[in-house]
């Protein structure tokens, strides 16, 4: 699994890496087909004083890339927020993945004979 993470207008710093890290390691455990997940971490100055900070993941698996984002003051909390969103939707796109079509019984009974 190919790992990027990145900063747009911040420093990554280690600790910020790590704590990346951990929040995606629960998500990458739901579902084992993830290709490659790009991480970016950015600041956005709207007023003097005011800051959003800013968390987006893309998540490349098998047949289709996944993307979130979300803002909020605290950097951390953006990434929790995020991490939850991120872990829906994997599990969304497992449970569309899996095959739901089982052979009826009829037909099993059909096909012993």
């Amino acid at each position: 699994m190919n790992l990027t993470i990145s900063g747009h207008h911040l420093e990554v710093t280690p600790a910020l890496r790590e704590y990346v890290l951990t929040k995606l390691d629960p998500v990458t455990r739901h579902f084992d087909q993830v290709v490659g997940v790009t991480v970016l971490l950015s600041v956005e100055k709207l007023k003097e004083k005011e800051r959003r900070q800013k968390a987006e993941v893309t998540l490349h698996v098998k047949g289709r890339d996944i993307f979130v984002e979300n803002a909020h003051e605290d950097l951390y909390a953006a990434i929790d927020q995020l991490m939850d969103k991120l872990d829906r939707q994997v599990c969304r796109h497992k449970e569309m993945m899996q095959d739901h079509h089982h052979r009826s019984p009829k037909r099993l009974d059909a096909a012993q004979q």
